[in-house]
Protein backbone atom coordinates (compact mmCIF):
# COMPACT_ATOMS: atom_id res chain seq x y z
CA UNK A 1 0.00 0.00 0.00
CA UNK A 2 1.45 3.51 -0.92
CA UNK A 3 1.71 5.84 1.73
CA UNK A 4 0.51 9.30 0.26
CA UNK A 5 2.41 11.76 2.92
CA UNK A 6 3.73 15.47 3.14
CA UNK A 7 6.43 17.37 4.40
CA UNK A 8 6.07 21.13 4.87
CA UNK A 9 8.59 23.60 5.54
CA UNK A 10 7.86 27.26 6.70
CA UNK A 11 10.43 30.13 5.80
CA UNK A 12 10.05 34.00 4.48
CA UNK A 13 9.56 34.72 1.10
CA UNK A 14 8.89 31.33 -0.07
CA UNK A 15 6.28 30.41 -2.47
CA UNK A 16 3.84 27.18 -1.83
CA UNK A 17 2.65 27.18 -5.53
CA UNK A 18 6.59 27.66 -6.78
CA UNK A 19 8.80 25.70 -3.71
CA UNK A 20 7.00 22.32 -4.08
CA UNK A 21 8.24 18.89 -5.59
CA UNK A 22 6.83 15.03 -5.23
CA UNK A 23 9.36 12.54 -4.85
CA UNK A 24 7.82 8.70 -5.69
CA UNK A 25 8.90 5.73 -4.22
CA UNK A 26 8.27 2.36 -4.20
CA UNK A 27 6.69 2.67 -0.49
CA UNK A 28 6.01 6.29 0.06
CA UNK A 29 4.73 9.09 -2.42
CA UNK A 30 5.80 12.50 -0.39
CA UNK A 31 4.87 16.03 -1.37
CA UNK A 32 7.15 18.39 -0.26
CA UNK A 33 6.24 21.90 0.02
CA UNK A 34 7.62 25.61 1.01
CA UNK A 35 5.01 27.81 2.60
CA UNK A 36 5.75 31.81 4.00
CA UNK A 37 3.45 31.69 6.90
CA UNK A 38 1.00 29.59 8.86
CA UNK A 39 -2.36 31.24 6.53
CA UNK A 40 -0.15 30.16 3.35
CA UNK A 41 0.73 26.72 5.65
CA UNK A 42 -3.10 25.74 6.39
CA UNK A 43 -4.49 26.38 2.99
CA UNK A 44 -1.65 23.96 1.40
CA UNK A 45 -2.44 21.05 4.37
CA UNK A 46 -5.90 21.33 3.48
CA UNK A 47 -5.34 20.83 -0.28
CA UNK A 48 -3.25 18.32 0.12
CA UNK A 49 -5.59 16.87 2.81
CA UNK A 50 -8.01 16.82 -0.21
CA UNK A 51 -5.64 15.08 -2.55
CA UNK A 52 -5.71 12.13 -0.23
CA UNK A 53 -2.41 12.96 2.08
CA UNK A 54 -2.80 11.04 5.28
CA UNK A 55 0.27 12.04 7.15
CA UNK A 56 2.02 15.44 7.82
CA UNK A 57 5.07 16.19 8.77
CA UNK A 58 6.04 19.69 9.57
CA UNK A 59 9.63 21.28 10.01
CA UNK A 60 11.08 22.74 13.15
CA UNK A 61 10.13 25.88 12.40
CA UNK A 62 6.38 25.60 13.38
CA UNK A 63 6.02 26.43 16.72
CA UNK A 64 3.08 24.81 19.15
CA UNK A 65 0.39 27.24 17.67
CA UNK A 66 1.53 26.46 13.83
CA UNK A 67 1.77 22.44 15.13
CA UNK A 68 -2.41 23.16 16.08
CA UNK A 69 -3.06 25.36 13.04
CA UNK A 70 -2.02 22.26 11.09
CA UNK A 71 -3.67 19.61 12.70
CA UNK A 72 -7.34 21.79 13.01
CA UNK A 73 -6.81 21.87 9.06
CA UNK A 74 -6.24 18.03 8.08
CA UNK A 75 -8.32 16.71 10.68
CA UNK A 76 -7.79 12.84 10.96
CA UNK A 77 -4.67 12.98 8.92
CA UNK A 78 -1.17 12.30 11.29
CA UNK A 79 0.44 15.37 12.14
CA UNK A 80 4.22 14.78 13.12
CA UNK A 81 6.72 17.59 14.45
CA UNK A 82 10.38 18.12 13.79
CA UNK A 83 11.54 20.03 16.76
CA UNK A 84 13.66 22.53 17.64
CA UNK A 85 12.68 24.99 20.06
CA UNK A 86 13.96 27.91 18.21
CA UNK A 87 14.91 27.09 14.78
CA UNK A 88 18.83 28.12 13.47
CA UNK A 89 17.51 28.96 10.56
CA UNK A 90 14.87 31.30 11.93
CA UNK A 91 17.49 33.44 13.45
CA UNK A 92 16.76 31.31 16.62
CA UNK A 93 13.23 31.93 16.67
CA UNK A 94 9.87 30.43 16.91
CA UNK A 95 7.43 29.88 14.01
CA UNK A 96 4.69 30.91 16.59
CA UNK A 97 6.68 34.22 16.94
CA UNK A 98 7.08 35.17 13.20
CA UNK A 99 4.00 33.42 11.46
CA UNK A 100 1.34 33.95 13.47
Amino acid sequence: MLLKAAFIFIAPETDSTVHQAVIPSPVVELHVVGVKNYKEAVLAAEKLAAEGITAFELCAGFGVAGVVKIKEAVGNAMVGVVRFDTHPGLNNKSGDELFQ
